[in-house]
């Protein structure tokens, strides 16, 4: 019998979406296979799934089950999508399994690419962010062609427990992308920037960063809840001539709101760049 779940490239953001599907019991462990890169990362990684995950080497010749489940993911690094698809067994060998779904989580790689390099496979291009981690992820889904309802309702399932998921243009994951996977590391480099300015003044380190932290989770929490203009909080915290004026002023010399937008835009457009 066919495994129903195929994962190729079991890395952190893969476990991350395996492990909760596994633990809410929407797919039984034993119906998901997974192909790690070399042998001797299988038992490292098995300790980190739940068990009776079937993991293989990518040389192991066990390594074709994860193509011949009914839905695959495919979550490896960009750069080995070639040597990856020339791997993969055309689906006209393998065995009759009803749906050949495939879910790639590859950043900047279209679904046109996908689609020719797995001929005969239905594609899904999903972004899913760093938070998933923690179940507080963002995905962006956007649908290859012959994506049935009832494969967009799986793979939405897929996605809900560790992520808010929106359905989107595939002109517009790159944006996407930008704000919102690659967010984090401008959100973790502002935490980082904050807390070295409050050891510069005396604070201990794990304190700076304890707080930096809280401050940033708290800030989004009432932006997002309250439903705030970004503008506003800002209002409500900036006293006329008072310390936050004076910070912000040295924020808007530094070019702070440039380089965060210009961030964005940068990131979009490697994003495209990647695609061709």
């Amino acid at each position: 019998m066919p495994f129903a779940f195929g994962v190729i490239g079991l890395g952190r953001m893969a476990q991350a979406l395996v492990i909760p599907l596994i633990e809410q019991e929407l797919i039984p462990a034993d119906q998901v296979i997974a192909v790690v890169g070399r042998q001797d990362s299988v038992a490292t990684v098995s300790e980190r799934v739940p068990s009776g995950v079937k993991i293989v080497a990518a040389a192991d010749p066990a390594a074709i089950d994860a193509w011949g489940a009914s839905v695959q993911l495919l979550a490896v690094k960009p750069q080995m999508l070639d040597a990856v698809a020339a791997s993969a067994p055309p689906r006209s060998v393998m065995p009759e399994s009803g749906s050949s779904l495939l879910i790639s989580v590859l950043a900047g790689i279209p679904l046109a690419r996908l689609q020719d390099l797995f001929p005969g496979r239905v594609c899904v291009r999903a972004v899913p962010n760093t938070p998933c981690l923690v179940g507080q992820g963002l995905t962006g889904l956007a649908w290859g062609d012959g994506v049935s309802d009832q494969e967009k309702r799986q793979v939405r399932s897929f996605f809900e427990p560790v992520s808010e998921v929106l359905e989107l243009p595939e002109d517009r994951l790159d944006a996407f992308l930008a704000l919102t996977s690659s967010g984090p590391a401008y959100v973790a480099l502002m935490a980082e920037a904050m807390a070295d300015g409050a050891v510069a003044v005396g604070m201990p380190r794990a304190q700076a960063h304890h707080l930096a932290h809280r401050t940033l989770a708290g800030t989004a929490a009432l932006l997002h809840e309250q439903q705030l203009h970004p503008a506003a909080l800002k209002d409500m915290v900036a006293s006329p001539g008072g310390t936050t004026m004076a910070a912000l002023r040295q924020l808007e010399k530094a070019g702070l709101r440039s380089a965060l937008i210009e961030a964005v835009i940068a990131a979009t457009q490697h994003g495209r760049g990647m695609a061709n």
